[in-house]
């Protein structure tokens, strides 16, 4: 494999505009030459030229789209989510099109894998492993109309919420900001969030209380103790049955040590006086009505008792 070792291509990941290779001496017939069927160098996008042979890297597209949208371009959607490590974005290694941010100044018309989007308002330069992205709460706005399903707009927005990359209401801002969160995926999963609800599973399950009509729960709260120690934090809880829901998700569930965790807090609870209920995602997918049904007894009969003695914190 040939390649170029100039400093500037060097640092641009093997890849240089035919601008900057005119700049360092080489005709352009010499470029377009070397770009030809069989020779040392490709053009990836119109300007762009990888200066070796074989595959390019899913760096390389990245920089090559970067380069093709010109200098003030940023990483936008599921490319720049990728980088930020964002597991609810393709990996790299699985990217479509590539989603660039340029000014509105600018007009680079999308091309090949690139898709570029023009913005009015000025967006921070953040460099992610080394690449010029957008802010996290941009790249997700970006990356919404590109989703199928509700599920797959739950998991991007709950993630990101969850794993304190921003907070709900930075997240809101940048999906009102570009005009997302008319988007009624958007919507229902901000409603959701809003209430406490952190994953896929929990939004499924909340759908399926509420089209029981049964009434809305707590979703992870934390219960404390008379004396004020902690107990334990539900995926839901009602607090007027004392009835707690929990679903077991493998993502969360990976070892013999959170399996024994969850079974310690699980019996904690119940030796206080908490009614716990367990769901799988499957069962939430398969048999809703099952939950329902199980919900609905558990808290007929708690709402009878006495109750447990827990206090509810506020919502973190």
């Amino acid at each position: 494999m040939r390649t170029c070792t100039d400093p500037i291509v060097t640092a641009q990941d093997g890849l240089a505009t035919s601008r900057q290779l005119a700049a360092l001496g080489l005709p352009t017939s010499t470029i377009a030459d070397r770009c030809t069927r069989g020779g040392p160098w490709q053009r990836l996008l119109p300007r762009v030229v990888l200066l070796q042979t074989g595959v390019p890297s899913p760096r390389q597209r990245l920089r090559a789209a970067l380069l093709y949208a010109g200098e003030a371009a940023l990483l936008t959607g599921t490319a720049a989510l990728a980088l930020y490590g964002v597991r609810a974005a393709a990996p790299l290694t699985r990217l479509g099109p590539v989603d660039v941010l340029v000014p509105g100044t600018r007009n680079p018309r999308s091309h090949g894998y690139v898709r570029t989007h023009r913005t009015q308002v000025p967006c921070r330069r953040l460099p992610v492993e080394g690449l010029p992205c957008a802010p996290l709460t941009r790249a997700t706005a970006d990356a919404i109309p590109y989703l199928t399903g509700q599920d797959a707009v739950t998991a991007l927005l709950a993630e990101v919420v969850q794993r304190g990359r921003c907070t709900l209401d930075e997240l809101t801002t940048a999906l009102r900001s570009t005009h997302r969160a008319s988007d009624p995926r958007v919507a229902t999963t901000i409603d959701a969030l809003t209430a406490g609800v952190r994953s896929v599973a929990e939004a499924r399950a909340r759908r399926i209380l509420r089209e029981a009509g049964i009434p809305d729960p707590l979703w992870n709260r934390d219960l404390y103790l008379p004396d004020g120690t902690f107990l334990a934090r539900p995926d839901a809880y009602w607090p007027h049955a004392g009835v707690a829901l929990e679903i077991d998700s493998r993502e969360w569930h990976l070892s013999p040590g959170d399996w024994e965790r969850t079974m310690t807090r699980r019996n904690r609870m119940a030796r206080h006086g908490v009614i716990v209920l367990s769901a799988s995602p499957s069962q939430l997918r398969d048999s809703p009505g099952d939950i329902a049904t199980a919900v609905r007894g558990a808290l007929a009969t708690g709402a009878a008792g006495v109750g447990p003695a827990v206090r509810v914190g506020s919502l973190g």
